[in-house]
């Protein structure tokens, strides 16, 4: 997940890049403006652990400040077990299900072999300075300086909201005809830090809610049974008025970088 553009000809920033656990003087810092939609926030697996991030994996915390030190991105990345017998590859979970293991595997004290991205979120006075770039090559060499060599991520592709229409096994596997590179930017920017497309997670994230609820966030009716389209949405959301409830379902792309 990410906001920025992945253009390498945008000027670069004097940013100092480091984790929160060398500089946990930051961490009241780390909440600034950004342009997630509302709706992404109410993902209950987010609600329930995300905000524990900073304090639990503190290590895989890494924030960008600018000269002045102020804080202008985080990106959270957390360590799990991939390599259980129970746990046939990435999850068609995605973003959600790695969550759950990664905490899963630090209350039970399962040793991880892999570490995946969460977020990579850049204050919205910051977007296109390419560092979202920045951030992820910092959070691979992060998890390489661990021991570790793999790096993956349920990436939200940044151009997929606008064809919410279109199968996201379609969407990811599009690329230029001029390179060969990834169509869409932050699939593309993973391509080119060393990343290999591997599938698609179906349901990376679920946001469900009764309809007043979808109105308060979206401004839209959702008064009428079928799919909505919603701004910043991957995908239609599901309207149900006969329950009085719409349902979205995320998909994401997995993404593994190969540290070694």
């Amino acid at each position: 997940m990410a906001r920025d553009s992945d253009d390498t000809n945008l000027p670069r920033m004097d940013v100092k890049i480091t984790t929160l656990a060398d500089r946990p003087e930051l961490q009241a810092a780390l909440s600034f403006p950004d342009n997630w939609p509302e709706f992404i926030l109410a993902d209950p697996v987010g609600r329930a652990f995300f905000g524990q991030l900073n304090d639990v994996f503190p290590e895989f915390t890494i924030v960008a400040t600018n000269p002045a030190g102020a804080v202008v991105a985080v990106g959270h990345s957390v360590p799990f077990a991939l390599r259980q017998p129970e746990r046939a590859g990435l999850p068609p979970g995605g973003w959600d299900e790695v969550l759950l293991w990664a905490f899963r595997d630090r209350r039970l004290g399962t040793g991880p072999d892999t570490v995946s991205a969460i977020d990579v979120t850049v204050h919205t006075d910051w977007l296109g300075h390419g560092l979202s770039a920045l951030m992820l090559a910092a959070m691979r060499e992060n998890a390489r300086s661990r021991g570790f060599a793999e790096l993956v991520a349920p990436v939200r592709p940044t151009g997929k909201h606008l064809e919410p229409a279109t199968a996201m096994a379609e969407y990811a596997f599009r690329t230029r005809p001029s390179d060969g590179l990834p169509a869409d930017p932050w699939l593309r920017t993973h391509v080119r830090a060393g990343g290999v497309i591997d599938s698609i997670a179906p349901c990376s994230m679920t946001v469900a809610g009764p309809l007043a609820q979808w109105r308060a966030w979206t401004g839209l009716p959702f008064d009428t049974p079928g799919p909505v389209i919603v701004p910043g949405a991957l995908v239609p959301v599901h309207c149900m008025p006969d329950a009085d409830a719409a349902v979205y379902t995320e998909p994401n792309v997995w993404v593994r970088h190969a540290l070694s």
